[in-house]
Formats: C-alpha cells, sequence, structure tokens
C-alpha cells in the first residue's frame, strides 16, 4: 500500500515514521554531527534504511527537515548584536553567542560553517555581520582588517573544539573565544599583524573543513631577487 493519501498527505504510519527519523537524526546529528551515520539514525527511529530514504532520499533532504528552522537562531543574534548601542561590546555579544550556539549541538556547529547545507536565511544574515563588523571598524575599536572571512575562521576553530571536547564543548567555546577577542580589540598598531596574514576568501572557508577546498593561489605580487 502507498504511503501517501489521495490528497497529498502521509498515512498516519508515515507520518509517525518521518517524525521518529526527524527526532532520532536530531538528536545522533547533535552528537555526531551532521555525517553521523544514516543507519545509526533509523536505528535509533526505529525503522529500516529503506523507510528513511523513503522519507529522505539524500542527507541534506534530512538535514534540512530538522536544522533549517534552527539555523535563523543564527540571523537573530546578529540582529541583536546590531541593537547594543557599543560597536565593540556588540560584536563581543555576537561572537560569544553565536560560539555557544555552536557549542550546544555539532549538527550546528558543522552546519554554520557548511556551503552545502545553506538555507534562505543566511544571506541576510550576512548583510546584518557585515554592517556590525563596519560599525566596530569605523569607532576604531576592531581591528580593520578583521573581516567576514575571519569570522568564518573563528567558527571553523570553535567547531573543531566543540568536536574534540564533547561535554566540555561550552566550557572551552566560552575560553577560545575570550582568548580570540583579546586579539581582535584595537589595543596596537595595526601593523604588528604579521606581514603574510589576509583575511580569508569568506567562500573558501567552507569547503576547507571537508577537505575539498582548492589549492592556494600563488601571490600576485612578484618577487625580485
Amino acid at each position: 500500500m502507498g504511503h501517501v493519501l489521495g490528497d497529498g498527505r502521509l498515512r498516519a504510519d508515515a507520518q509517525r515514521s518521518r517524525a521518529a527519523l526527524i527526532d532520532a537524526a536530531r538528536v545522533v546529528m547533535g552528537r555526531r554531527g551532521i555525517d553521523a551515520p544514516l543507519d545509526e539514525i533509523a536505528s535509533a527511529a526505529g525503522v529500516g534504511n529503506a523507510t528513511l530514504y523513503r522519507h529522505f532520499p539524500t542527507r541534506r533532504d534530512l538535514v534540512a527537515a530538522v536544522f533549517a528552522g534552527q539555523m535563523a537562531r543564527y540571523g537573530a543574534a546578529v540582529e541583536r548584536a546590531l541593537e547594543v548601542p557599543d560597536p565593540w561590546q556588540a560584536v563581543r555579544d555576537y561572537l560569544f553567542e553565536i560560539c555557544a550556539l555552536q557549542a550546544e549541538n555539532r549538527a550546528l556547529a558543522d552546519l554554520v560553517t557548511s556551503a552545502e547545507f545553506s538555507d534562505e536565511t543566511r544571506p541576510v544574515a550576512v548583510a546584518h555581520l557585515q554592517t556590525l563588523l563596519q560599525r566596530a571598524r569605523a569607532a576604531g575599536r576592531l581591528r580593520p582588517d578583521f573581516s567576514l572571512g575571519d569570522v568564518a575562521l573563528v567558527l571553523l576553530a570553535n567547531a573543531g573544539v566543540v568536536r574534540s571536547t564533547g561535554e566540555q564543548a561550552p566550557a572551552a567555546t566560552s575560553r577560545l573565544v575570550a582568548l580570540l577577542i583579546d586579539g581582535l580589540q584595537v589595543t596596537a598598531p595595526p601593523d604588528t599583524a604579521p606581514p603574510d596574514s589576509r583575511p580569508p576568501d569568506p567562500a573558501g572557508t567552507a569547503p576547507a573543513r571537508s577537505g575539498t577546498a582548492p589549492a592556494p593561489s600563488p601571490p600576485s605580487e612578484e618577487r625580485t631577487e
């Protein structure tokens, strides 16, 4: 028998299977990340692999069903930061909050640094983040070379911390962000940065997480002996 009624609705048993898969994926991926084995998710839901693939033909479909709503929390974080009057405090608050969100859930830690699992909230969040950083740079409180690509690096670094520290992730994340923020505030001349230290291309940071990033291009400046 089919699993879809004549008007396109799922049968009650199919609805229960789908809900069980989403609940199981939320738990398993939250513990093991978005690359968690699908057969483990199916087993936790009490269904077979065929049932999982019938509801979610690809991993992307499953991730979207489980976490799409959660991604909106990242956009809300930058919107709250924009309401903070002090530009430097706003950047601090944002970095602490967004990294704390990563520490709550390994899957979310992976998702926020993934280009593959983007959603419609991300472009708006990125535009607001650009405004947040520009305000702090213009106020002379944030080092002038700190960019969106550097935010991606912070999130990639914190995702690694979350994966490695397990239950200690919240405390480890807080410590990491506190140390990083010390290096972002303008307290010394900008030329103290290493000469070859340049912000990364934001588009290239997400593939780097999975090891699929393209080889770096050679410097455009010609060297002379």
